[in-house]
């Protein structure tokens, strides 16, 4: 009998604390899907989510953050087109200069008010939760 179970991955909404209004860290993907995307990845065999997390973001923006807590999980099947995945999104803050690796094409910083419309995967409704939570304390609904 062979299963078929989802890929796990981390998403990584990474802060920068020593910057006005804390802009949040998005890259601009090399693969497919292309678009603006929230840093991460997928999580290794035998890696912790957390260890993804680190290590994911590393990789992709050159910034070693420090993960202040696991936000949500979401799992709708239909959010990769690539196959079915399920993201633990995390909250982080981290210092200095981003520099897009690894699979980013670019870097930038963005403000709520900046934030690009062309967002991969389910990455915009991420955002929108992570925002209501920011300013208004409101976790996302089951």
């Amino acid at each position: 009998m062979t299963y078929r179970n989802p890929a796990p991955t981390v998403d990584i909404i990474i802060e920068l604390r020593d910057r006005p209004h804390r802009p949040i860290v998005l890259i601009e993907r090399r693969n497919e899907p292309f678009g603006w995307a929230i840093p991460g990845g997928f999580v290794d065999y035998g890696e912790s989510v957390e260890a993804a997390a680190g290590r994911e973001a590393l990789e992709e923006t050159q910034l070693a953050v420090e993960l202040l807590e696991q936000f949500h999980v979401y799992s709708d099947p239909r959010r990769d087109p690539r196959k079915h995945t399920l993201s633990i999104v995390f909250l982080a803050s981290a210092t200095g200069t981003p520099v897009a690796d690894d699979d980013a094409k670019a870097i930038a910083l963005f403000n709520p008010w900046e934030v690009p419309t062309q967002l991969c995967f389910d990455h915009d409704r991420i955002l929108q939760d992570y925002w209501r939570y920011r300013h208004y304390g409101m976790r996302p609904q089951l």
